[in-house]
């Protein structure tokens, strides 16, 4: 079984503490660089370093006062550097340090959430292997339409599972700048290369153009990964909701001995974590749209972001990080029933096999319509009177007339329909993100 919280608390990257901290190392290195260019004194720079520090008390109490929390933040900071402090935050402007201190946290953020995906990709590269020849009706529309195995939908959601990383990786690498370019952007306070060096040494690029902030289609493109991977949580979750339905019962979330399904029917046991995932998808697609409406803003910058921004990327990275855990392990622990699948492979009588039947009076020279015509009246004549469809077939002159004992009996061989299937998973589980 997956052990659960095997990663650092997603929550801490978010916490204003760990904010102010990243905020301080921009400052700090900012401070170096600058010292190091000849345009501030050395002795700042190492006092900014040594000394610089603050009591998240201090700033909340700071804020209170003069409401800008950049200007708390520098406030609280400089009471710590002493005398020197008159170089703290030189040149630069609030979103110099917030946009940048904010790329740090998303970086951290982007790595847990890939470990998360990494764990759920090796869960289901197993559950597929396991399964690979655990056949099961395919559904379309809700209805029995052909064999396949649950090894196939495990391989289905690897592959998935495999493009969400790719593309929130492609999301990071985007968000993976930094900017100090001043007030409106043109550096009219330090020259781009203290930015570029900054950003070197913070393990970020420098963005090529930039207004007072970053701009937001970066951090849009990275919410909307974050929903494209909470959605595919949620067809997960929606399959599981359906094959644990009663009149199904093919599989179901792991239910421990002491665990309740209802207050009032002591029977039930219900797809609660499945149900969870579904409705805390709806929430990240939510924060997505806001994401998307960020990225208009006023001129050179205005606020309408901010306030935005500080509920939808925690939040959003928080509830996919604890949605990659719960899927995790709800998939680790899925409780299969191989013998109820081949019951309700069975309850059509056959008729999942009409589409080989078909192809097989095309090859023998019946017009395609007219094998059409002949497999259907055989199929609604299994549905009304409940006699098996090969029976009606085989019993059906013409179309003995036309086609071999043995081809009609491999029309309704299994393992014929199914022989393609280790293939197509091992094909899906070679893909890597």
């Amino acid at each position: 079984m997956i052990p659960r919280y095997t990663r650092p608390p997603m929550g801490r990257i978010w916490s204003d503490e760990n904010r102010f901290r990243q905020w301080l190392q921009v400052e700090q290195t900012a401070a170096e660089v600058q010292a190091e260019m000849g345009l501030i004194p050395a002795e700042a720079a190492r006092a900014i370093r040594d000394r610089g520090g603050f009591s998240l008390e201090r700033i909340q109490a700071i804020e209170a006062e003069v409401r800008h929390d950049v200007i708390a933040f520098t406030t609280a900071v400089a009471e710590q550097v002493g005398e020197e402090a008159r170089w703290l935050h030189f040149g630069l402007t609030s979103n110099d340090i917030i946009d940048t201190g904010q790329a740090l946290q998303l970086r951290a953020a982007a790595g847990l959430l890939a470990a998360g995906q990494r764990e759920l990709g090796e869960v289901l590269a197993r559950r597929a292997r396991e399964f690979r020849h655990t056949p099961m009706v395919g559904r379309t529309h809700g209805m029995h339409a052909e064999p396949i195995t649950l090894g196939l939908k495990f391989a289905l959601w690897y592959s998935e599972n495999v493009r969400n990383q790719r593309r929130l990786q492609a999301a990071a690498e985007d968000l993976r700048v930094g900017m100090l370019s001043g007030a409106v952007g043109t550096y009219a306070h330090l020259a781009p290369e203290v930015e570029a060096r900054v950003c070197e040494r913070l393990g970020l690029r420098p963005t090529a153009v930039s207004n007072q902030v970053l701009q937001r289609d970066r951090h849009a493109a990275w919410l909307c990964a974050l929903a494209l991977a909470g959605a595919s949580i949620e067809k997960i979750a929606t399959e599981i909701r359906h094959l644990q339905r009663s009149e199904v019962g093919e599989a179901e979330e792991f239910f421990s001995r002491s665990q309740k399904g209802s207050s009032a029917m002591p029977h039930k046991r219900n797809p609660i974590t499945a149900e969870q995932l579904c409705g805390l998808a709806r929430l990240l697609r939510g924060y997505a749209q806001s994401a998307l409406e960020n990225v208009a803003l006023w001129h050179e910058r205005d606020i309408s972001h901010s306030s935005v921004e500080r509920v939808i990327l925690p939040d959003s990275a928080i509830l996919l990080d604890y949605m990659l855990a719960k899927t995790t392990a709800l998939l680790d622990q899925l409780v299969v029933y191989p013998d109820r699948m081949r019951q309700n492979l069975d309850l059509s009588r056959g008729l999942i096999y009409s589409g080989q039947l078909l192809l097989e009076l095309a090859a023998a020279g019946v017009a395609r319509e007219e094998a059409y015509r002949w497999v259907q009246r055989h199929a609604q004549e299994s549905q009304r009177s409940g006699r098996e469809l090969r029976e009606l077939i085989e019993a059906d002159p013409e179309i003995r007339a036309r086609v071999k004992p043995q081809t009609l009996a491999s029309a309704f061989d299994l393992r014929r329909q199914l022989r393609h299937a280790d293939a197509i998973i091992e094909r899906a589980l070679a893909e890597t993100p």
